[in-house]
């Protein structure tokens, strides 16, 4: 798999997951309702699915190396919808688990 089509998989990954939570999140704690939460859901889904699509056949490598994307695509996603402020620690924190995510994803393997 081309190192491009493996960062588009997690991007679309990262917006299911984390948009699935903020749906939740909405409808529960913002009082949205039952549709926001059913989204939520539905969304958290295509995040199951979509992380099927990697090419590694190793589940702990794959949602291992999401982990980072995670991290900082919460940040981010936090940054655009919720006017979140972070700090230099945040900015630091998510670029170690970025170059974690292109360690465990992309470094050279030996066969055994």
């Amino acid at each position: 798999m081309s190192v491009a089509r493996a960062v588009a998989l997690f991007i679309v990954a990262a917006v299911a997951e984390i948009g699935g939570a903020w749906l939740i999140w909405q409808g529960v704690r913002e009082h949205r309702g039952v549709a926001w939460i059913g989204a939520g859901i539905a969304a958290l889904a295509a995040y199951g699915f979509v992380a099927t699509l990697q090419d590694d056949n190793n589940f702990g490598r794959i949602l291992a190396a999401y982990g980072g994307i995670f991290v900082a695509g919460s940040l981010a996603w936090g940054v655009v919808m919720d006017g979140f402020k972070p700090d230099r620690y945040d900015y630091v924190g998510a670029a170690v688990c970025l170059v974690g995510v292109a360690v465990i994803m992309f470094a050279p393997r030996v066969a055994a």
